[in-house]
């Protein structure tokens, strides 16, 4: 059966003009649910079907305050909550969605997954403020830096001021220490007027701990498994019927109310569910929908480590049909190739090879054994547009869950880290930027809370600990609770007071802007796309044609300079796009120096160290 897209929120509290505002609570166990309003009448709600309870509420107003209260013994806030202004174990606060919809900008349709070049934020350190409102002064920068979309960490509701977001506990409240519902819908607007697109990170395979009331009332959890956080969201036992509406009426505020253009879906592979229609699929089916209504672009991206297509298949080939993926895999070949890390999970990455089959087929293991996991791994994804997978050479994972929290800018070079640009910028692929990488950011992101509970915190830091010995025997990591952990997180925004930090942002501008430029780099059909490895020479060639022209990539990840021959393009001339190495980015080679050399029709580069050269061929 076909979920339908209804036109407003049905659970929580919801007003509509002319009416009577109206109260709708999932509550299937228990015998008598009630509203308590700060300074009104208790209004009790009468049960209907599916262990759903409703009533009327005349005169309560947005801004009032409430709890729900359950079998006259235990009041909760509402699981549905808008609005959290005291924390997440205090009452919630009615929010008029409506309020919400009048502030989008209804003539922004969205961009197309084909056009997206991500940049990944939190909102409590990208500024020194850390709220909605200090993030919008800075959407000139990111619009100047060439970034159409900004993907946000969860803000939904969570305990204390400072957290990665994925402790959330109210997936429908925003963040209060942020500026709350209204000043983010204030900057989802502004970003639409700046021509930006907005992704936010939600969480549908788990809720945090602290502050999380929801199993009294009602079965939102199942104990059949078990996630790496916790007993799993029940979205396929008894009573999943409530659980999954309750997650796709979330989507879909997010999405219709509110004006985000897409969703990134945290962890899917930890979202168990074996019902004949899984959720991911029911949720694709009424994005769908909104967007045939809407005519917009609404999308969903996955973040998943499953190496599995069926999640981007589409729904006649037996998949749920998500617009696109996280592909950690192009990550971490980059990554172990340029660092020689090799713990954990690295351990599987290092080689010039496995770099090139990154940039041709996404994920490294597609079926081949993986030592690491010591099994095969993966499946194929021939047939897959470049379109369907989100590349990063840095992200809030791969960084934040290093023992310090340390980035790319601590362990390589200036010219390495042009490479890894160029890289990331010639793949066939969606890239995503993390905050602060444009200029060579120096602040760490480290993993922080602010929890209430100490034995929480006691446990949190155990935890911590535990989770980087695969990667450090004895892992000290910095204290999560900790204010400064906080504090050190927060980009310092300096780059006006380094040449580096200044060339580096140059570079990425221009990078961005050969995105945007070139038909050939967007990420589509990968047909005409082929990268191969020159292994005497440490270095990489990816060719991109069309039957007009040709580009040329030559990336050199090895010590020494190179000359490399390619026989295979046969030119009469050549245009460099960019070049890393030239002193017009930080290098040391002269801008008018040209390392393209065509002699009857045959093509040789020369290139310095760790660089990137991008050329046009015709």
């Amino acid at each position: 059966m076909k979920t339908i897209l209804s036109e407003q929120r049905s659970i929580g509290v919801n007003f509509q003009p002319g009416q009577e505002p109206i109260v709708k609570v999932w509550a299937p166990h228990a015998k008598r649910i009630s509203l308590q309003v700060e300074g009104k009448t208790n209004i009790i709600l009468h049960l209907e079907q599916y262990g759903y309870w409703q009533a009327k509420c005349p005169g309560l107003k947005p801004g009032d305050r409430y709890l729900i209260s359950v079998n006259d013994e235990n009041t909760y806030p509402d699981p549905a909550s808008l609005s959290q202004p005291d924390g997440v174990h205090e009452s919630s606060e009615c929010i008029d969605l409506n309020e919400i919809r009048k502030i989008r900008d209804d003539l922004w349709t969205g961009v197309s997954t084909r056009d997206l070049i991500i940049y990944e934020l939190h909102v409590g350190t990208f500024t020194p403020e850390g709220t909605f409102m200090a993030l919008q002064q800075k959407l000139d920068y990111l619009k100047d830096l060439g970034v159409n979309a900004i993907e946000i960490m969860p803000v939904a509701a969570f305990p204390g001021s400072r957290n990665w977001g994925y402790d959330c506990v109210y997936p429908f409240a925003v963040q209060q220490s942020y500026g709350g519902a209204i000043e983010f819908a204030n900057l989802i607007k502004a970003c639409h007027q700046k021509g930006i697109a907005v992704i936010l990170d939600v969480v549908y395979n788990h809720l945090g701990p602290e502050g999380n009331y929801l199993s009294a009332l009602g079965p939102y959890f199942t104990d059949k498994y078990k996630t790496p956080w916790g007993n799993a969201i029940n979205f396929d036992d008894a009573w999943c019927d409530g659980v999954r509406h309750y997650f796709l009426e979330n989507a879909m505020m997010w999405l219709r109310d509110f004006h985000i253009d897409g969703l990134r879906l945290d962890a899917v592979h930890a979202i168990k569910d074996l019902s004949p229609k899984h959720f991911l699929l029911e949720l694709n089916e009424i994005v769908l929908q909104l967007n045939h209504k809407t005519d917009a672009k609404h999308f969903l991206i996955a973040e998943c480590d499953l190496n599995d297509i069926r999640f981007i298949d589409t729904p006649k080939q037996g998949g749920f049909g998500l617009d696109a993926q996280w592909c950690d895999e192009w990550h971490h070949a980059i990554h172990a190739l340029m660092t020689a890390d090799r713990q954990g999970y690295y351990a599987d990455f290092g080689s010039l090879q496995q770099v090139v089959k990154t940039f041709n087929h996404a994920w490294v293991y597609d079926g081949s054994f993986s030592p690491h996991r010591k099994k095969k791994f993966g499946t194929s994804t021939v047939g897959q547009p470049g379109n369907r997978f989100v590349i990063f050479t840095q992200n809030h994972d791969q960084v934040g869950n290093r023992m310090k929290g340390d980035r790319l800018s601590s362990m390589l070079d200036f010219e390495s880290l042009k490479l890894a640009c160029g890289a990331m910028f010639a793949s066939p692929f969606i890239p995503m930027l993390f905050m602060g990488e444009e200029y060579a950011e120096s602040s760490p992101f480290q993993y922080f809370i602010s929890h209430g509970d100490k034995e929480l915190i006691s446990l949190v830091r155990e935890g911590r600990k535990n989770e980087l010995r695969e990667f450090i025997k004895d892992a000290e990591p910095p204290d999560p609770a900790s204010e400064d952990t906080f504090q050190n997180s927060k980009l310092k925004w300096d780059y006006l007071n380094h040449e580096t930090k200044r060339k580096m942002l140059a570079y990425y501008k221009q990078m961005i802007a050969l995105r945007k430029e070139q038909p050939l780099l967007k990420p589509g059909n990968r047909d005409h796309i082929n990268a191969y490895e020159i292994p005497d020479k440490e270095a990489i060639v990816i060719i991109y044609k069309n039957e007009k022209e040709s580009l040329v990539a030559l990336m050199n990840f090895g010590e020494r300079n190179i000359t490399v021959e390619l026989p295979s393009i046969k030119a009469t001339s050549a245009n460099i796009l960019i070049y890393s190495a030239h002193n017009q980015w930080g290098g040391t080679v002269n801008d008018h120096e040209n390392p393209l050399i065509i002699t009857e029709n045959q093509l040789t580069v020369n290139t310095t160290r760790k660089s990137f050269v991008l050329f046009q061929t015709t």
